[in-house]
């Protein structure tokens, strides 16, 4: 399946970037460095929402948006009239000309769609020409980052349900149409069971859910005429927003429209609760259903939801069916940015041979991981163990056991266990090497991951941190690196 906001993307966000890119490439390319090989590798920082893990996202929009892209004609016209300070163009007409020959060449490797990450592990690695790999900064954040945000919310939504099912609400108050579509995606590949948004659903088969406003309430002379209207126009649809006055009162009226519906030999679906002591109104409501023989009716809870919301909810024993999660999750609240970021492990030096970058700082976390990064996941038939971030060329075979921990503790050792590499090819030269899976494919990865994740690690508040090594050797040379840099003349810490 290809990936239709990529496709839509490459045909039409060429300059998807940020200027300093293009200034960059243009800057290679003038002093003679634009073809030598690099490495880059996308990662973040920190886990967003206080939480033990992050679903990495986005993953195929990307690919197929670098697969496809090329500066237009109309792309180069553009940069063509962009100048400096002294008011003269920025790139000259043998630049321009370069882009419009630009093939992509460069090589990317990246996890899985629906992958569980911790912090520091790449993501994504990029080789190729210098060039080439710095102008892809911008899109592979922009594209990533953000998915990767939502997906992440709806997994902790989900585990917050216990499997009950999360719809995704929230287009009404998402980043405009490419958010709403965007979240929409991604909250499926975290786990949510539908979403509200019909585009979304066209274009990917996400499953679309709906009811009525209270406009629709509103509409008519009274609550139980806009109930019956809407049942008998939709008999097939019929789960009712009962709050538009007073709750109960609406419950009552729609158990009157439930059971002329199930006698006339259609389904009713169930009640709406949107405001109010959701616990206790979902308490009365399910008491009056099941008095009425609509045991079968569910109740959908929606308002201002997020995954604290749902448990503190069903902590309370509100007997909810269905979870509406809108504006905290389509807006990744209260998080506003992953923290994703792009940096050079390696480049090639005047000899042809690959030499390792490391930027420096005060803060650890800031101090960079260099080389060809991979990441290893240890496990058993059980769960997962740990992860070990190690170099594809120095240490083929790392040993978690005596590499540095960046995070948590590891397990006690197993007599047995297995491992895999997380990081696959998804462009060779760029040509797509990843073989596209749907939504519902990237789904049930997420779903299955999380049931391997350790309970601890799971926890919506105070997870346990799940181990990620450093390998011994990728380690040891970081620190050779660091200390060098710290000792080279005019050194300075980048903070």
């Amino acid at each position: 399946m290809i990936d239709p906001l990529g496709r839509l993307y490459a045909d039409r966000l060429s300059l998807l970037t940020d200027l300093y890119q293009l200034t960059m490439a243009y800057g290679y390319w003038r002093c003679g460095l634009a073809r030598r090989q690099a490495v880059f590798h996308l990662f973040f920082r920190r886990l967003p929402f206080g939480g033990g893990f992050a679903v990495a996202c986005g993953i195929q929009t990307a690919v197929e948006y670098l697969s496809r892209c090329r500066f237009t004609r109309e792309d180069l016209d553009y940069l063509a009239t962009l100048t400096g300070a002294d008011r003269r163009p920025l790139f000259p007409d043998e630049f321009l000309r370069y882009l419009e020959e630009l093939r992509w060449e460069c090589d990317v490797w990246a996890v899985a769609e629906g992958e569980l990450v911790f912090p520091r592990e790449p993501l994504v690695r990029v080789q190729g020409p210098l060039l080439e790999c710095q102008l892809l900064e911008t899109p592979l954040l922009n594209l990533i980052n953000f998915p990767t945000l939502v997906a992440t919310k709806a997994a902790r939504c989900y585990l917050a349900a216990g499997g009950r099912p999360i719809l995704e609400f929230g287009l009404r108050r998402a980043q405009g149409p490419d958010g709403g579509i965007t979240a929409a995606r991604a909250a499926y590949v975290g786990g949510c069971a539908g979403t509200s948004n019909v585009l979304a659903g066209k274009l990917y088969g996400i499953p679309v859910r709906g009811t009525h406003a209270h406009s629709w309430v509103m509409a008519f002379p009274s609550e139980l005429e806009a109930f019956r209207t809407y049942a008998q126009a939709l008999p097939n649809n019929s789960i009712l927003l009962v709050d538009t006055y007073h709750t109960l009162q609406g419950v009552r009226h729609a158990v009157e429209v439930g059971r002329e519906l199930e006698e006339s030999g259609h389904r009713f679906l169930g009640v709406r609760l949107d405001s109010g002591d959701l616990a206790q109104l979902a308490k009365s409501a399910r008491e009056m259903l099941d008095q009425a023989g609509l045991s079968q009716a569910r109740i959908v809870a929606s308002g201002d939801l997020d995954e604290h919301r749902i448990q503190q909810l069903l902590a309370q024993g509100a007997p909810i069916d269905v979870w509406g999660v809108g504006t905290r999750l389509s807006t990744a609240h209260p998080d506003a940015a992953l923290t994703g970021v792009y940096k050079l492990g390696a480049i090639q030096n005047e000899q042809g041979e690959l030499e390792y970058r490391i930027k420096v700082s005060d803060d650890p976390a800031k101090t960079l991981i260099p080389g060809v990064q991979q990441v290893r996941r240890f496990e058993t038939s059980e769960g997962w163990l740990c992860d070990v971030i190690y170099d594809a060329r120095l240490s083929p075979q790392p040993d978690p056991r005596r590499g540095e921990p960046l995070q948590g503790r590891l397990p006690s050792w197993p007599k047995e266990y297995r491992v895999r590499d997380l990081l696959v090819p998804v462009l060779w030269w760029g040509e797509r090497a990843l073989v596209p899976e749907s939504v519902h494919q990237l789904r049930q990865r997420t779903l299955a991951h999380l049931q391997r994740l350790p309970e601890p690690v799971r926890r919506l508040e105070q997870p346990a941190p799940y181990p990620v090594i450093l390998d011994a050797e990728l380690a040891q040379l970081r620190k050779e690196l660091a200390a060098r840099a710290e000792a080279s003349p005019g050194a300075e810490k980048r903070r």
